[in-house]
């Protein structure tokens, strides 16, 4: 229910092609079989009068507003539920349909407080909207007998309230629940008089399953569901489309504003990539980017033992400039570089990058994205010849099979998540690879069919037995092999798989999978007529990150499934621009579009556009950095949006190479654990302050609009040309459209993308998008790879270096939670807190017991790299000899504990595989304890320069 959506048509849009002709009100309409008669209405400017229908759910049929009349039928059916057919002669509107639908309203307020002047939803309320439609102005019925007036609100949920006392049980929640979000939390408790909705057993909305996606809102057509922003700032006046900044689903939302303040996030239901629906993240948990702790004022000093020094941005942009012209002048060229984040805009990468190489003078340039999905880049570049996922997120409804390796969706990509268990209870088939029992195993109507509890690091293997079967079975498709792969190399590789190593019951003893189970996944996999494989970090995190990427792509092309809808290799990306912050060229060795700067060619076209020269040899990576600056060689920082030490792996290792840097330049909206070891701070903008694109897990680049201006005066791509300019290299863009149009001309992938193409196709556009597709590319691979032909590679598979032993006997892995969000940094600001408030460390009984920990006990965790202590959560998702905990929180320290083995390819890091040793303790890590230490000397340096210069006076 939201005054800014636009028209709603009650039912939704039939996908048939076949066309049906009838009359409605004495006016000729056409539409798509299996149209309800409402939507058909609603499509020629006719509204039929409505409360339980909505076009985000299917029919429903119970608040009787909507009837008609048809000629030669008896009765009044619903509008909604009755589908046109041709020759229908329908009537919307006469005197008995309206005395019908003013009783029915009459009964609807008989029971319904009438405090419309001071409630939330005045003008705004689809209860208040209908009583006037139907022309309803006397209530015969008081409210002397028995009513719902007094029923008590449910405050317990952070973001919304519930007020039964206006509920009319249309159902919408609860379907919203069920069809959209497919959590199945809320039902209608009760019969009659005294149905009500209830959030599963009759719960508080907090303590219930509930997963505050915010379907049940949107879908409210009264004030019994009602965001608490709405309710204490009041309903908004104007709307602005943009995209969230939380993971790789990419959603569009409408921040609906007073002025220059977001009173709510509502899920755009012309999203091309979340189709109207939200997570509890992109929906809820925004006000972040206005928390107290925002740090708006660019800091300098010359330690990091040093109070900060406020200053002005020229003022810290010339110190910044000099500090790194002294570094370069006193150890060379090559020792400064910067961070390209996968937080920030394609047009604030592509700066970075390119700030890097034409300002700096290297090619000293990463970004989270290679501690991430660089595996993803490598392997499906190699073998399918770009670096992208296949499909659209819309695919899935048209896969019969789906595999799930390494990945969990419901918890680090929920909305699509919700769109794929949607079509498991369809009937589509369910296969889970993974460690652990996640929501994807078992969740209300959804079972896989089957779960390979692999041990971690046993990816590679267990890949290569489902293709051991498929080849041996002769399972595959010769055909597709033939017309679109290099034969050569399929023979090569089906020679390799066959090979006794690689079967089911030799990779049972090295998984822990039964073969049985392997063999039954592979059948299912290659008998599908639409097989779909999505994996996501479970997969690259690994020493053989790239080695299981490439052989999921062996698996797709072997059995025919890619180049089509339904079929696929999907990577679920991460972050909101891990896939542009690749697009962009952000790693050391490729500019933007992936092309390698040792290539002449591409390296002449950046020149002469950029006016300077490139290096051709490719710079450090992130590790790298680190080492060089243990080394003394490797001065000089410049991080925009990235907080390496919370999320890179080996702590420790990491603040010692931090520590031994001369000038760490970080630019971010908190003092993040990273800015702690600064010494120039810029003040960035978060995703409501800023005007570009992001790009996603589906290559889909989409708008994000400036629903604010900056808070600390300047946006982050304007803060990277002024550092540029004091460099001595200018950059004098106007506007970011200007930074896309320079991107479309030097990315072949692109060249058809600016602002106006966006908006003109509705917001989006997925790349490749070029003459040979000006509307974009939603499948890849259609007909011929992008490389041409196919190519299958070997995939040996190697134990981790990681290996337990007495010392060590536990595999430590790691993962997400839904309400939390990677380093933590905007989620921990929010109410989210209140369902996850610190890591915990899951632990099987059975190793519990060895140990003698019980639940919620503290625990000791010691690795090779470091030691930790988390509470413990005893649980049998995670299986004997693996232990599990997320990385939200910083002082947890995961990443103190995890080593830095990494991926052979990329440098990816293993943060899947850690040989670890618990046991019960009673105090912090003596890390926690100088990480906490640290931490308050840090905080208090930023909090002198946070105080009002009065206040800092009078005190």
């Amino acid at each position: 229910m939201n005054q800014l959506n636009g028209i709603d048509y009650g039912t939704p849009k039939s996908k048939s092609e076949n066309l049906v002709t009838l009359e409605i009100d004495g006016i000729e309409v056409t539409v798509p079989q299996g149209t309800s008669v409402m939507r058909a209405a609603a499509e020629y400017g006719i509204n039929v009068p409505k409360l339980c229908a909505t076009d985000s759910l299917e029919a429903f049929g119970s608040c009787r507003l909507c009837l008609v009349e048809i000629e030669g039928r008896r009765g009044y059916p619903a509008s909604c539920t009755t589908p046109a057919e041709a020759g229908m002669k329908i009537k919307t509107q006469t005197p008995k349909l309206a005395d019908i639908r003013r009783g029915v309203m009459e009964l609807y307020i008989s029971d319904h407080p009438l405090d419309c002047l001071t409630c939330p939803t005045n003008g705004n309320c689809e209860l208040q909207d209908m009583a006037g439609v139907v022309g309803l102005r006397d209530v015969r019925y008081g409210y002397d007998g028995e009513n719902h007036l007094k029923l008590e609100k449910d405050e317990s949920n952070p973001y919304f309230t519930y007020d039964a006392s206006k509920c009319i049980v249309c159902n919408r929640c609860v379907r919203a629940c069920e069809e959209t979000q497919g959590t199945f939390a809320l039902t209608i408790d009760g019969r009659g008089f005294a149905s009500r909705v209830s959030a599963s057993q009759n719960e508080s909305f907090i303590e219930s399953e509930c997963v505050s996606c915010g379907a049940c809102v949107d879908a409210c057509p009264t004030a019994t569901l009602t965001e608490k922003t709405v309710i204490i700032m009041g309903q908004g006046e104007h709307s602005k489309i943009t995209t969230c900044a939380y993971c790789g689903v990419g959603c569009s939302f409408k921040a609906e504003m007073k002025g220059n303040e977001v009173v709510r996030m509502v899920p755009n239901p012309d999203g091309k990539a979340n189709q109207g629906h939200a997570c509890v993240k992109g929906r809820f948990a925004w006000g972040y980017a206005t928390h107290k702790d925002r740090m708006l004022k660019p800091m300098i000093r010359s330690k990091i033992t040093d109070p900060w020094k406020e200053v002005s941005w020229e003022e810290a942009i010339n110190y910044t400039a000099s500090e790194f012209k002294r570094i370069q002048a006193k150890y060379g060229k090559d020792s400064i570089g910067g961070l390209v984040s996968s937080r920030c805009t394609n047009e604030e990468g592509y700066l970075v990058q390119k700030l890097v190489r034409a300002a700096f003078g290297n090619n000293n340039v990463d970004t989270c994205a290679r501690v991430c999905h660089s595996p993803t880049g490598y392997g499906l570049k190699v073998t399918l010849g770009e670096s992208a996922g296949t499909q659209t997120f819309e695919s899935v409804m048209k896969s019969d099979v789906i595999v799930v390796i390494g990945a969990n969706p419901a918890n680090a990509h929920p909305v699509f998540a919700s769109q794929m268990k949607r079509r498991i209870r369809q009937g589509a088939k369910l296969i889970v690879v993974d460690p652990r029992t996640t929501e994807m195993v078992k969740s209300p109507h959804v079972q896989a069919d089957y779960h390979l509890k692999l041990m971690p690091g046993t990816n590679v293997a267990i890949v290569n037995a489902l293709a051991y079967v498929i080849l041996s079975e002769k399972l595959h498709k010769p055909e597709f092999i033939a017309e679109r792969c290099e034969t050569a190399s399929f023979a090569e590789w089906e020679h390799f798989i066959l090979q006794e190593e690689n079967s089911p019951e030799a990779v049972e003893k090295i998984s822990g999978v039964p073969a049985e189970e392997i063999r039954a996944a592979a059948r299912m996999y290659a008998n599908a007529k639409n097989g779909a494989i999505y994996y996501g970090l479970g997969v690259t995190e690994h020493a053989q990150g790239s080695t299981t990427v490439i052989g999921i792509a062996n698996l797709a092309m072997a059995t025919g499934n890619i180049g089509r809808e339904g079929v696929g290799v999907n990577p679920l990306r991460g972050q909101n621009n891990v896939q542009g912050s690749c697009d962009m060229g952000s790693f050391p060795h490729e500019l933007p579009g992936y092309r390698h700067v040792s290539d002449s060619t591409t390296r002449a076209e950046f020149e002469a556009a950029w006016n300077c020269v490139l290096d051709p040899e490719p710079g450090l990576r992130i590790p790298n950095m680190f080492d060089a600056a243990m080394d003394g060689t490797f001065m000089g920082l410049y991080c925009q949006g990235e907080d390496i030490v919370q999320s890179d792996p080996d702590t420790q290792h990491v603040t010692s190479a931090l520590e031994s840097m001369e000038c760490i330049v970080v630019q971010d909206i908190f003092l993040n654990e990273t800015a702690k070891y600064a010494h120039v701070f810029l003040p960035g903008s978060s995703f409501l302050e800023k005007d570009g694109t992001f790009t996603n897990a589906e290559r889909r680049i989409s708008r994000v609009r400036k629903v604010m201006p900056p808070k600390a005066g300047k946006g982050d791509w304007e803060v990277t040309c002024m550092l540029a300019t004091a460099l001595g290299y200018p950059m004098s863009y106007k506007h970011p459209r200007e930074i896309m149009d320079e991107i479309a001309s030097l990315t072949p992938t692109f060249t058809g993308v600016s602002f106006k193409r966006i908006d003109e196709l509705g917001g989006s556009i997925q790349w490749p998008c070029n003459d040979a597709a000006p509307e974009g590319t939603p499948t890849m691979h259609i007909g011929e790879f992008v490389r041409g032909k196919g190519k299958f590679i070997d995939t040996k598979y190697f134990g981790s270096g990681e290996k337990v032993n007495k010392k060590f006997p536990l595999i430590l892995t790691t993962g997400r939670i839904l309400s939390q969000y990677n380093v933590g940094a905007q989620t921990r600001r929010t109410a989210n807190n209140m369902w996850h408030s610190e890591d915990r460390l899951e632990i099987h009984p059975q190793d519990a017991l060895d140990r003698g920990i019980k639940q919620n006990d503290w625990v000791g965790i010691h690795s090779r790299a470091g030691e930790t202590v988390l509470r413990a959560d005893i649980t049998e998702n995670v299986q004997p000899g693996v232990v599990y905990t997320t990385f939200h929180f910083p002082e947890s320290g995961a990443n103190v504990i995890t080593t830095s083995s990494s991926d052979w390819a990329t440098n990816c890091p293993e943060y899947k595989v850690t040989a670890v040793q618990i046991m019960p303790v009673s105090q912090p890590s003596e890390w926690q304890r100088t990480y906490n230490r640290f931490n308050t000397q840090q905080e208090s340096f930023a909090s002198e320069q946070m105080i009002p210069k009065e206040s800092a006076v009078a005190k």
